[in-house]
């Protein structure tokens, strides 16, 4: 019963439009087992289920930046290590063929400068002598130093090659912890709607919504977003960017995933900025802290908006008081209320630019707002 159940949900609808189609055929739960929780407690124990998900899940997306840094760090240190390696290599042939002439009395050391002085018929060539001497002389001293230099290069570069593998090494053991943290909680998610009976989950689905409902109401009262939003334009690379987000309405959520055909929530900001020809940090929570914060009264198209304490969840603003996002797990990326989730605040990734003087606000796709709004999560599947 529980797999049946959980796959119909993680792969077709989020709890917010769970029983809006003909529900699957599955087994109905045992009285027994069924959670007799009210529905507000549910959908909080939800929320908070997802909270600790989103939490683990962006310790991981942020480990797993710098796990590809670190293997970034690794491989150009062990191409820079192999250099310095055929670099003393080639030095010590050079000083070996040179020992062996100074061994072997071939070399242009046989004499010294000032007896070749003495011995010459032509001083003028003598002298010339000289200086090739002093040249051969000077290159062998040279090779000295450059191999000197170089095994010292090699061992130092050797050594900070070790440490970075070490820290890749390390990296990788907390990503994994990272990675079994969400699926355990994850799996607790699952439970919880395995647990419930279509009339409950349909409570849960219908109290979703009117929660989502009432406060966008309140937001939108509250005049936090200033004067007429409409009247609002977004710069050229934030339309960009807008139009990058609104290309993928309809595509599915998955975890981790940057596109071009799923992503989560950060996942389809920061691409679609990257669209736009601006990078931006890849984590919801880097977004929130590297990029400069903007007033929501003074939000424009284009913007980000960050969501819950922790900053564990983000998405573009549309205009007119709604996001573009993608919810959770389940989900699609979609059109929402900018009041689905509990907003932190707001960031522009281009503050320096002007707004558009042209701007028309793009055509959204059929069925753009069908769904669940709720963004409690940026977990993996």
């Amino acid at each position: 019963m529980s797999g049946r159940l959980l796959r119909w949900v993680c792969t077709g609808t989020a709890v917010g439009a769970l029983l809006t189609a003909t529900p699957p055929a599955y087994a109905a739960p045992d009285p027994d087992e069924t959670d007799e929780r009210p529905v507000s407690v549910l959908l909080t124990d939800l929320q908070d289920l997802y909270q600790k998900a989103e939490e683990a899940t962006e310790k991981y997306n942020a480990t797993e930046e710098k796990l590809k840094e670190q293997r970034a760090e690794v491989t150009r240190l062990n191409r820079g290590l192999a250099k310095a390696r055929t670099s003393v290599r080639d030095s010590r042939g050079d000083a070996g063929r040179f020992a062996r002439q100074q061994y072997q009395g071939t070399g242009t050391t046989e004499f010294s400068p000032y007896v070749r002085l003495l011995l010459a018929r032509d001083p003028q060539q003598a002298l010339d002598q000289g200086h090739v001497i002093g040249r051969v002389a000077a290159e062998r001293a040279a090779t000295v130093k450059r191999l000197v230099g170089g095994e010292k290069k090699a061992a130092e570069l050797a050594a900070t090659a070790k440490r970075a593998y070490e820290s890749q090494v390390a990296l990788a053991a907390r990503q994994k912890k990272a990675r079994d943290t969400v699926e355990g909680q994850l799996k607790d998610v699952e439970e919880l709607l395995a647990a419930l009976t279509p009339k409950q989950l349909a409570e849960l689905a219908k109290a979703e919504e009117s929660g989502t409902a009432e406060a966008q109401r309140k937001f939108m009262a509250s005049g936090a977003l200033g004067g007429p939003a409409s009247a609002k334009a977004p710069s050229r690379r934030g339309n960009s960017a807008l139009d990058y987000a609104v290309r993928q309405i309809g595509k599915p959520y998955k975890w981790g995933a940057e596109g071009p055909k799923s992503y989560d929530c950060s996942g389809l900001t920061s691409e679609a900025w990257a669209a736009a020809g601006k990078e931006i940090p890849r984590t919801s929570q880097e977004q929130w802290a590297e990029l400069p914060h903007v007033p929501l009264r003074k939000l424009r198209p284009g913007d980000l908006i960050v969501y819950f304490p922790k900053a564990t969840h983000i998405a573009m603003y549309l205009g007119d008081g709604m996001i573009i996002q993608a919810p959770r797990p389940g989900s699609k990326v979609k059109v929402s209320p900018i009041a689905s989730n509990p907003i932190l605040g707001a960031v522009r990734p281009d503050p320096a630019s002007k707004a558009m003087r042209d701007y028309t606000p793009p055509k959204l796709p059929r069925g753009a707002r069908e769904g669940s709004d709720a963004g409690v999560a940026t977990a993996r599947p």
